[in-house]
């Protein structure tokens, strides 16, 4: 198994700049994995293909204006700074554009002072910064609100017309620097109908870093190191997931994101999904034995991600690549503002 085995062409053309209008009327791609065949509709058919019983897990982690754009204290050089994760207190790992000289002792400054940032540490691996924020008044996530932008991939070149176009309608949380865009396709109105239908809907937390979008660079993906993220499967929906499966119906994923917090918290000896919150790192390639998850709504990804290696674990990378295939020529919208794929 090669990177250059979940390469392929992709024109820009095809990459959404926006999400459709409404939001579950974008194209949706369906994959039956034991036939092989693959149907087309729009996302608001996800009904016909879900059953009583079933169990959705979403994940409710909603995104923070991440990316914050100041100067340095000591030249007003402009720049950017897109906070990662939470380290402790009010310090953070951060992303800094051009941050190849910014070193530990540097200041930056946002809002004409309003937020401050201190360079405390280096992180070696990624070259990412740690910095200790101050506000010169109120809390830290408040300041973020009134001086962040939300943090886009940058194959979004176009600007947000809405803020909330990129966030779920059932996000709770804050606590990402970029969304889960397979739940991107839900409405209220969609939601309501899927439990209507006698399809439970349950929630996991998984704080999506930028790490899961990156390209990998090894030409061996299983030397490739994904950075690890903080997840959290509650007892409620352990207890719904293993209820289900003990009935024989489906746990229906929304987006790899949500797989890799179920199958995290997967226990190989009991076979049960356990209530868990920590870090996880798990990578899953093709081999990878799902134990949890029996269908996957997701979008199409990046060439050469830990995604579309994930969704050809689940599905088989020729089956995955054809579907891709077909995608193309059909024109479908790829990558976060993108269409669907269903994968039963």
């Amino acid at each position: 198994m090669r990177t250059d085995d979940f390469d392929y062409e992709l024109p820009s053309g095809l990459i959404a700049q926006h999400p459709a209008h409404p939001r579950d009327a974008c194209r949706l791609l369906v994959l039956d994995r034991a036939s092989g065949q693959i149907d087309h509709g729009t996302f608001r058919d996800v009904l016909d293909y879900l059953h009583p019983g079933d169990v959705l897990v979403v994940n409710e982690t909603r995104v923070l204006p991440a990316r914050l754009r100041g100067a340095k204290d000591e030249t007003g050089g402009a720049i950017e700074v897109l906070l990662l994760r939470k380290e402790y207190g009010d310090t953070w790992e951060c992303l800094v554009r051009p941050g190849r000289r910014l070193k530990p002792g540097a200041r930056v400054s946002f809002g004409d002072g309003e937020l401050t940032g201190l360079v405390v540490d280096v992180v070696e691996d990624s070259g990412a910064r740690l910095i200790q924020f101050t506000t010169a008044s109120g809390s830290f996530i408040d300041a973020v609100h009134r001086l962040g932008e939300m943090p886009l991939p940058p194959y979004i070149t176009e600007p947000l017309r809405d803020p909330a176009e990129y966030q779920t309608v059932y996000a709770t949380d804050e606590h990402s620097v970029a969304a889960p865009t397979a739940g991107l396709h839900f409405t209220e109105d969609l939601l309501e109908a899927v439990q209507h239908a006698g399809v439970h809907l349950a929630t996991v937390e998984l704080d999506v870093g930028l790490d899961t979008f990156r390209p990998v660079a090894e030409d061996d993906p299983a030397r490739h190191v994904i950075h690890t993220e903080h997840y959290r499967v509650p007892e409620v929906t352990a207890r719904a997931v293993n209820d289900a499966r003990a009935r024989g119906d489906r746990v229906i994923a929304v987006g790899t994101t949500s797989v890799r917090a179920l199958e995290s918290a997967y226990n190989e000896q009991t076979g049960l999904v356990e209530a868990a919150e920590g870090a996880t790192d798990l990578f899953i390639l093709p081999g990878f034995s799902f134990g949890v998850v029996d269908a996957l709504l997701t979008n199409f990804h990046v060439p050469r991600s830990t995604l579309l290696m994930m969704v050809s674990a689940f599905a088989g990378r020729d089956l995955v690549m054809r579907a891709y295939e077909l995608a193309r020529e059909e024109r479908y919208r790829f990558l976060s503002f993108g269409d669907a794929m269903l994968i039963v």
